[in-house]
C-alpha cells in the first residue's frame, strides 16, 4: 500500500542573475509503507529540496504530494506543520540539536510538536540507540556520532510512518557511519516506519535493496522505475 504518492512535482529557484533553475521535477513517485529506499545524487542535485517538499518545509511550485492519505500540497502551513509532527521523522545531516538542552530534553521537545512529551518513550529510545548513560549530556558533551544518535531517537519519537534522512552519515567517519546507518535502518524497521534516505556515498547506497537516483526520479514515467537496483 502506498504511504507516499507524488505526481507532477516541480520546484524552481531564482538565481542572483535573475535566471530560474528547476531543481526538482518528478512526474511520478510512490513509496510503500515500511519500505526503505536510498536516493542517490551529488551535492546540489536537489535531494534536500525533494525531502523538504515532502516534509512540507518548502512549498511546491506545482504538483501533488499525498502522505498517509493527506494531500500535503493542499494544506495550509499550520496543518502541514501538524502533519509533519505526527507522520514524519526527519534526520538532518547537521543534527539540528538544541545546544542548551540535554539529549533527553531534545527528544522530549521533538515530542511536544506531536502527541506530547512521553518521558518513558524518550528514555527508551535513547537507550535503544546506545545513549542510556548520556541522557543528561548536552550536545557539546557528546561525540559527533552520539549527536547523530540523539537525532535518530528524536526522529522516531512521535512514531512516524515515514522517516526522511538527509545525508545522515555525511559528518561521520567510516566506523560511525556504518553504525549509525545500521541503527537507522533497524530502528525504522522496529517501529514500522518507511525510510527515504538521500546520500552521495556509494557505500551507503550499496547496502539498500531499493535505490534510485534523483535523475531517475526526474525522468520517471511510472513508479516501476524505482524497483530494486
Amino acid at each position: 500500500m502506498a504511504l507516499l504518492e507524488i505526481s507532477d512535482l516541480s520546484k524552481s529557484f531564482r538565481a542572483p542573475d535573475g535566471t530560474t533553475h528547476e531543481v526538482v521535477r518528478v512526474p511520478e513517485f510512490r513509496l510503500d509503507a515500511s519500505t526503505q529506499l536510498a536516493l542517490a545524487g551529488p551535492s546540489g542535485s536537489g535531494k534536500t529540496t525533494f525531502l523538504h517538499l515532502i516534509a512540507g518545509i518548502l512549498p511546491a511550485d506545482a504538483g501533488r504530494i499525498v502522505l498517509d492519505d493527506r494531500e500535503v500540497t493542499a494544506l495550509p502551513e499550520a496543518d502541514r506543520d501538524r502533519l509533519r509532527a505526527g507522520a514524519l521523522g526527519y534526520i538532518f545531516q547537521t543534527f539540528n540539536l538544541l545546544q542548551g538542552f540535554t539529549a533527553l530534553e531534545n527528544v522530549l521537545l521533538g515530542m511536544s510538536f506531536g502527541p506530547g512529551p512521553d518521558p518513558a518513550r524518550a528514555e527508551a529510545l535513547l537507550k535503544r540507540v546506545g545513549l542510556g548513560e548520556r541522557l543528561h549530556h548536552r550536545p557539546r558533551q557528546l561525540s559527533t556520532g552520539q549527536q547523530q544518535r540523539v537525532a535518530v531517537a528524536r526522529a522516531l519519537a512521535n512514531r512516524p510512518k515515514l522517516v526522511l534522512a538527509d545525508e545522515p552519515t555525511g559528518n561521520l567517519d567510516a566506523a560511525n557511519a556504518g553504525d549509525v546507518l545500521k541503527l537507522i535502518r533497524e530502528t525504522c524497521a522496529e517501529n514500522g516506519a518507511a525510510l527515504l534516505l538521500v546520500s552521495h556515498d556509494r557505500d551507503v547506497l550499496a547496502g539498500f535493496e531499493h535505490r534510485a537516483s534523483l535523475a531517475e526520479l526526474n525522468r520517471a514515467a511510472a513508479p516501476g522505475n524505482l524497483t530494486p537496483a
